[in-house]
């Protein structure tokens, strides 16, 4: 593995800058050395008695950087013991069990078998070291948080079920929820991963942990994250409500980014061969019994390697009164859909039409639909509340559309005589006259068409027109209609005549044309005349 070389420029920067009073992680950050080797300077500097009440920072020059490096080549080194021998001794037995994809904790357990026992710790460090294992990238950890706090979650594959009675199996997947301060763990399988087995999941984790923790960190899964982004993740908003009816707060963790839920990254791997590897499990409900009984009594009452402590116990101990109190209702995932208002004012939501308002006719809307309402949105605001209805039901609000069309769709013919009274005495009483008897809204259009008149025909002309008709007891719309087009139309007094204009106005002298004018004559008329006859 190659290194970095420090310069002498580089060293004797470091000097005078931690002399100035600059902490050793800004003068780190602000070369680019690691901070490890800015302290081993910095030590080696106060060795060599160069200390900020001794030396000024514009001091420094060659002499006490070269003391610097001498003092650094001088110290020696710790030399390794027995077991650092013993490791060295089975290098080729260690080096090709790692090429073939053996764990470590694996080779550290077949080296026993051997008859070398050499301490894990002591094991990892002469493979990284030597044969180039795992990560070079040093890191300090992340500090573990209060108890109650955070909650890390990350989801895999699992197992495949047992065949049913059809003989097919199913592979089913897991949510894995593990506590940040205890390590205490909870599995929840399911078969799909969607928002809804995200929420089924996290109602079952608060009530195995007996309440909610403050923050979630979950994986950029789809089924909670919409689009993932260190600074502004989106959140699915349908979990994000859950997040809100539940109090907790959703930090999800970098893309490509393990570290940031260390705690839970490798726990798939370890769920599927230590709690579901080699169980029988022919449902889902049972991979669930197998999941709680694992989590409380073998991974919960077994040793952690980090806390020194049983998993079950510390969370008893110290964090299970430090949560907020679990759900005592049971939370109902809402639906949400993105529809589109069709050109009758209705959306569709659910399998049941609501209408809307005419400006909202061909554009796309929200819906959020839960078992009693249904809430409409569009960029965000609310436009209308509805109570649910069954598939194939139909919600339309009057005050939607304009009221002729709602008159129509109501069947109310009440306001369609007022309509026709507005217009004229005898027009409302030819309307009444068109909607007496039985059924009357089935003689709802023969009104429509008498409104047309009124429009076509000034309402002074149609009122004397249903007036006449009336007095002759006629109930004929279209022969009102040609009494009123075959009637001579009234002129109007007030009016202006129109300008007649003078037909001599367009009259020429007959000098201007080519040919005199004279009597009519019969047979061909001869064109050539004044001219030599040959």
């Amino acid at each position: 593995m190659a290194y970095r070389e420090v310069t002498f420029v580089e060293i004797k920067e470091v000097v005078r800058q931690w002399l100035k009073g600059i902490g050793l992680k800004a003068i780190s950050r602000g070369l680019g050395i690691d901070r490890n080797t800015v302290r081993r300077y910095v030590r080696a500097a106060e060795a060599e008695g160069i200390t900020r009440d001794k030396v000024a920072a514009q001091d420094v020059d060659d002499v006490h950087v070269a003391a610097i490096l001498t003092r650094l080549e001088a110290k020696s080194e710790r030399e390794h013991g027995s077991a650092w021998e013993a490791c060295n001794e089975q290098r080729a037995f260690i080096e090709e069990k790692l090429k073939d994809g053996l764990r470590l904790v694996k080779v550290h357990r077949l080296l026993k078998r051997r008859t070398v026992v050499v301490p894990y710790s002591t094991l990892h460090r002469f493979a990284a070291n030597e044969l180039e294992f795992g990560g070079r990238a040093s890191s300090p950890p992340v500090a573990d948080c209060e108890p109650g706090k955070e909650v890390q979650l990350d989801t895999g594959w699992m197992r495949l079920s047992e065949p049913d009675e059809r003989g097919k199996r199913r592979r089913f997947r897991a949510w894995i929820f593990t506590s940040v301060h205890t390590r205490h763990r909870f599995v929840y399988p399911c078969f799909r991963e969607t928002t809804q087995t995200a929420i089924e999941a996290c109602e079952a984790a608060w009530a195995f942990f007996g309440g909610v923790f403050e923050v979630l960190i979950p994986d950029n899964t789809k089924a909670i994250v919409q689009r993932a982004d260190p600074l502004y993740p989106l959140i699915n908003a349908a979990f994000l409500e859950y997040a809100q009816s539940r109090d907790f707060v959703i930090d999800p963790a970098r893309s490509k980014h393990p570290k940031d839920k260390a705690r839970v990254e490798r726990a798939v791997p370890d769920v599927r061969e230590d709690c579901f590897a080699g169980e029988q499990l022919r449902t889902l409900d049972d991979a669930k019994a197998r999941a709680v009984d694992w989590s409380l009594k073998e991974y919960g009452m077994r040793r952690h390697t980090r806390t020194q402590r049983m998993p079950l116990e510390h969370f008893e101990e110290v964090e299970k009164q430090k949560l907020k109190p679990a759900p005592t209702t049971t939370y109902h995932v809402p639906k949400h859909s993105k529809p589109k208002v069709a050109p009758d004012q209705h959306v569709m939501v659910d399998k049941a039409l609501y209408s809307l308002p005419r400006e909202y006719k061909g554009k796309r809307v929200e819906a959020r639909s839960d078992p009693w309402t249904v809430r409409l949105y569009f960029d965000g605001a609310l436009i209308s509340t509805r109570t649910r209805l069954a598939p194939g039901g139909r919600d339309t609000d009057p005050a939607h559309f304009p009221p002729e069309q709602s008159a129509l769709a109501r069947r109310d013919t009440a306001f369609l005589k007022r309509q026709a009274a507005a217009h004229g005495e005898a027009i409302g009483r030819f309307a009444e006259a068109l909607l007496d008897g039985p059924l009357p809204w089935t003689r709802m259009r023969r009104v429509f068409a008498l409104l047309g008149l009124c429009r076509r025909y000034r309402d002074d002309r149609v009122e004397e027109a249903c007036r006449r008709a009336l007095d002759a007891k006629m109930y004929d719309v279209r022969r009102l209609g040609r009494m009123l087009e075959q009637a001579a139309p009234t002129v109007d007094k007030n009016t202006e005549p129109a300008r007649v204009i003078p037909i001599a106005r367009y009259l020429r002298d007959p000098r201007q044309f080519a040919l005199p004018f004279g009597p009519k004559q019969s047979g061909p008329i001869n064109t050539n005349e004044g001219e030599d006859p040959k």
